[in-house]
């Protein structure tokens, strides 16, 4: 039996239950794809998986390997697959009901993979297709963010943030982002057209009448940040769906995104990559072995851009 490293959790908990095993290496179903992994990314569902948060809703068997934003060369394809070859170049965010792609291989449903973008290398190609495709599905299909719009980004300084200022600016919309001053020149070079720092002044005195909230942070800043939309506007969280309750009593509509596989996203978000409209950012490239320091630096809640593990050159 052929084996592979791979990190894995037996128990939901902290940091110290992510260990590096040797475990065996998977085949591809009829309609699957093996990807030699060269690099993963690392986002904040991760940790919340191995922690427990999501377990009611994904119940997942463990030990369980996390990871579900992957970019890496086809090593074996499915009988029944089409459009793909071996030694392809693809990339994905796989089904998170499944093992992850924090190990040196992982195969993935074909209908979940897309061919990475020429013109970045893996790491940086691993950076976008969760974070990315999280975007993408609140503002572009839920939002529908078009030219002249005003659009709030909670947090856009993060991986989806920054992925969905550079999105929004693209569809034509007039972007306001929150994050420490720190991040306002970063964010600014990404699109935003303004930048409120949250923490010296609460952020709905500083805006209002914005057609679209980008919830990312969910509790008191989503409670707070009603009050900004004009009527008819639309409130997109990726926690937790907002209240119905809460939506008609400031006469505005809601929507939640809990980000799913989507090729044609990905090809769209590739080719958007390749001409220069969208730009990752990598914040720090970790080897697998330092998969649990990646997870405590996600925590922190932080982190400008992505987190990457890189698993081969």
């Amino acid at each position: 039996m052929q084996t592979m490293q791979a990190v894995r959790f037996h128990t939901y908990g902290g940091p110290e239950t992510l260990v590096i095993e040797e475990v065996p290496r998977p085949r591809p179903a009829k309609d699957e794809v093996l990807v030699r992994v060269h690099a993963a990314g690392v986002n904040p569902v991760d940790w919340k998986v191995r922690e427990g948060y999501l377990k009611e809703m994904l119940q997942h068997q463990l030990p369980l390997i996390p990871g579900w934003d992957v970019s890496g060369v086809i090593e074996e394809i499915g009988d029944e697959v089409r459009g793909f070859q071996v030694g392809d170049e693809v990339y994905s965010r796989p089904d998170i009901m499944r093992d992850g792609a924090y190990a040196e291989y992982l195969v993935i449903r074909a209908s979940e993979v897309a061919l990475k973008p020429r013109s970045v290398d893996h790491v940086r190609a691993a950076a976008v297709p969760l974070a990315a495709l999280t975007a993408w599905q609140s503002l572009i299909q839920v939002a529908q963010v078009g030219p002249g719009q005003r659009v709030l980004i909670h947090a856009a300084a993060g991986g989806v943030g920054g992925f969905a200022v550079q999105l929004a600016k693209w569809r034509g919309a007039y972007v306001i982002g929150t994050a420490s001053a720190a991040n306002h020149d970063y964010i600014k070079s990404l699109g935003a057209d303004e930048a409120v720092d949250y923490r010296t002044r609460p952020f709905e005195e500083v805006v209002s009448e914005v057609d679209v909230v980008f919830d990312t942070l969910g509790g008191e800043a989503q409670e707070r940040s009603w009050q900004m939309l004009k009527k008819g506007g639309i409130l997109v969280s990726i926690l937790l769906p907002p209240p119905e309750e809460k939506a008609q009593a400031h006469g505005v509509r809601k929507g939640f995104v809990f980000v799913q596989p989507d090729p044609e996203g990905l090809k769209q978000l590739a080719g958007l990559i390749d001409v220069g409209k969208l730009r990752t950012c990598v914040e720090k490239v970790l080897p697998l072995q330092q998969a649990r320091q990646a997870q405590e630096l996600s925590q922190t809640g932080h982190v400008r851009g992505k987190i990457v593990l890189k698993v081969r050159d």
